[in-house]
């Protein structure tokens, strides 16, 4: 089952078209979010950051930062922090493809989600100064009725949709939840749900 639906992904993400986003001045980011199959079902996993980063302070996110110049790609800018986040090397990612470039509205951030399967089990490693805890969320619990909630409001003119997912007791809003959005929106297709 696993194998299965992680090949329809790649397939799906491989044949859509990828929206980038070209912002001067907005600092370009990657991230990668993690799925996994495991007792039966598949997961994503978030992290929460910590008290103590500069930006995003508390939020649920997918492991991820901005570019920099040695990554030199950020399919690299995205292994490398989540390497560093919570120890997952490239070793362990299969990267299926690529969801739509999304912008960050009080961050000043362009970001590229990068979607990879995790071989699992696998032991994580928290960086404790980034991340204070790893959330491993089942698909079919973002996926039900009534765990995502909308808000649409006018900016500058041009309709803007908010997406926030409650799971047990969290939020997951913002740029994470644009990108959760548009993944579970390619997984339902993909696996029938």
């Amino acid at each position: 089952m696993g194998s299965m639906v992680k090949e329809e992904l790649r397939q799906a993400l491989g044949r859509r078209q990828k929206r980038s986003i070209s912002a001067p001045g907005r600092i370009p980011a990657a991230v990668l979010l993690p799925i996994y199959y495991k007792q039966g079902q598949y997961y994503i996993l978030f992290t929460k950051r910590t008290e103590l980063v500069r930006e995003h302070k508390g939020q649920i996110c997918f492991p991820g930062g901005a570019y920099q110049a040695e990554d030199g790609t950020l399919l690299k800018t995205a292994r490398r922090e989540c390497a560093e986040e919570i120890g997952l090397t490239a070793d362990d990612i299969d990267i299926l493809g690529e969801l739509d470039d999304t912008v960050t509205t009080t961050s000043g951030y362009v970001i590229t989600p990068f979607v990879g399967f995790v071989r699992w089990p696998h032991t994580l490693k928290l960086d404790r100064r980034e991340a204070e805890a790893i959330i491993e969320v089942p698909v079919p619990a973002l996926l039900e009725a009534g765990c995502r909630r909308e808000e649409s409001k006018v900016i500058d003119g041009e309709a803007v949709t908010s997406y926030f997912y409650h799971y047990r007791g969290r939020v997951i809003w913002g740029a994470t939840a644009w990108i959760l959005n548009q993944f579970l929106d390619i997984f339902a297709r993909v696996a029938g749900e």
